[in-house]
């Protein structure tokens, strides 16, 4: 999971990059970064740390020029170091120099980085940012291409999940995988300036008023010759019948003020709630509870369908992101008291319907549970608004191995005993996709594992 943002023809791009990536911070606290072009040079900052940390005044004004890619990075493919970080360059000698974004994963990674090789490029990273870049920088240089043609044959011959932007000196390139996996949105300020984004919210946050989603498969190119955009060609992607949107995006990554595929996030989301509650009448509980963030909605959506009334019991600590969990299970259990606290006097003697979005290894919401009984409650019935999570995720989400994910290892009834609720219940597939509007368009590869793009090669 990252984030992804482009602006072109703003003498101010780095700063409107800034404020953009702040708003997606979320999607990747681990590093981030910024290449800006004034049209003769691209310069690049990225660092390991957040948005705010990064990019100070100080940092904006040494990044003048009209044209930026920037990038907030979870780390799936490769690991936390500056290296990965995001965009990455190509500066040749005779060509353009390019710098790339992107947000997604590729399924034939090191199949296509040793065919690469074998043509003696090199890389520097283990990231598939580097691997579009330098496709994309080889297409054109070795073989006379064009950039859209570049980046059509990289549609054809790169597998995968990519929301993508790309500026050359004078040029910004945004473009999405077939399957339009990850969400990608673009549109104009009021003065012409052009922001592309992963998300809507950052485009609310720098006034953008009209939005489009990029299509798939599609191609928009930005210069001073206006916009050009290149729709999906049927004859490279004729197998393609419809989308295969993230569906864990409306569950859980996106800020619930962002609009993509076609839906509201947060409806989304409030619909999951109302179809988890139609299968709990006559449940005797005093108060919803969601897991704060991305959970309240859902408890909200239920709360409404179900007449039990809402309380935000549990408080987040806003300042730990998500990432401020780590993998090590002695810090995991830990960090859990540091991100939650509980209303004092709340739980006492009260009967808890207690909202989650997922459970992945089941070892965050048994911590929860038991601050929740540590204070007294009567009884927890935890309601989760997603399917079991049983398989895991090549397009972009860094989920654990099969055989760590709670699901895979455990019954419905021990995994409600592990995580010690009173009853445990999960949102099926079938009433998850009726919370949508287009329930053929979205990838359930983590529920079902039904792989559109197979998985990652080995």
């Amino acid at each position: 999971m990252c984030g992804i943002l482009g602006v072109f023809g703003n003498s101010d791009a780095a700063k409107f990059a800034a404020l953009g990536l702040f708003a997606i911070q979320h999607r990747g606290q681990e590093s981030c970064g910024m290449a800006v072009s004034d049209g003769k040079v691209i310069r690049l900052r990225k660092k390991m740390g957040l948005v705010k940390d990064v990019f100070n005044e100080s940092e904006l004004t040494k990044l003048p020029g009209t044209v930026a890619v920037g990038h907030v990075r979870y780390p799936t493919k490769g690991s936390a170091t500056e290296f990965n970080t995001q965009p990455h360059l190509v500066e040749t000698l005779a060509g353009p120099t390019y710098a790339l974004a992107s947000n997604g994963d590729l399924v034939n990674y090191r199949s296509m980085r040793r065919y690469l090789e074998e043509q003696n490029v090199y890389f520097k990273s283990d990231n598939d940012g580097e691997l579009l870049v330098k496709y994309i920088a080889w297409q054109v240089m070795r073989k006379g291409e064009g950039i859209i043609e570049a980046i059509r044959h990289l549609m054809r011959d790169i597998k995968g999940a990519y929301s993508t932007v790309l500026c050359t000196r004078d040029s910004l390139y945004m473009f999405r995988d077939p399957y339009s996996i990850r969400p990608m949105v673009w549109g104009k300020m009021a003065d012409g300036t052009v922001i592309v984004a992963s998300e809507s919210c950052a485009l609310d946050t720098l006034g953008v008023t009209d939005r489009h989603e990029i299509p798939s498969a599609g191609i928009v190119k930005v210069s001073s010759e206006g916009i050009r955009i290149i729709e999906n060609d049927p004859n490279l992607y004729r197998d393609i019948a419809h989308p295969r949107h993230c569906i864990f995006e409306h569950i859980y990554f996106s800020r619930p003020d962002s609009y993509h595929f076609g839906e509201d996030v947060f409806r989304v989301r409030e619909k999951i709630g109302a179809a988890l509650a139609a299968t709990d009448k006559g449940l005797d509980a005093d108060y919803v509870v969601p897991v704060p963030d991305s959970s309240n909605f859902i408890g909200l959506g239920y709360s409404i369908a179900s007449n039990i009334p809402l309380s935000l019991g549990l408080i987040r600590n806003h300042y730990i992101g998500r990432t401020f969990i780590k993998p090590e299970q002695t810090i995991r259990d830990e960090s859990v008291r540091q991100k939650f606290n509980l209303l004092p006097n709340f739980f006492k003697g009260k009967k808890i319907v207690l909202i989650d979005d997922s459970i992945v290894r089941g070892t965050t919401i048994r911590k929860i549970v038991d601050l929740i009984k540590g204070a007294g409650v009567a009884e927890v019935h935890l309601r989760i608004g997603s399917p079991q999570v049983k398989y895991s995720c090549y397009y972009g989400i860094d989920t654990p191995s099969s055989n760590e994910l709670v699901a895979n290892r455990y019954e419905l009834e021990q995994i409600r005993q592990r995580v010690q609720v009173d009853s445990l219940k999960f949102l099926d597939i079938k009433d998850l996709l009726s919370c949508t509007q287009a329930p053929n368009d979205y990838c359930l590869a983590c529920f079902n594992g039904d792989y559109p793009l197979g998985k990652a090669e080995a």
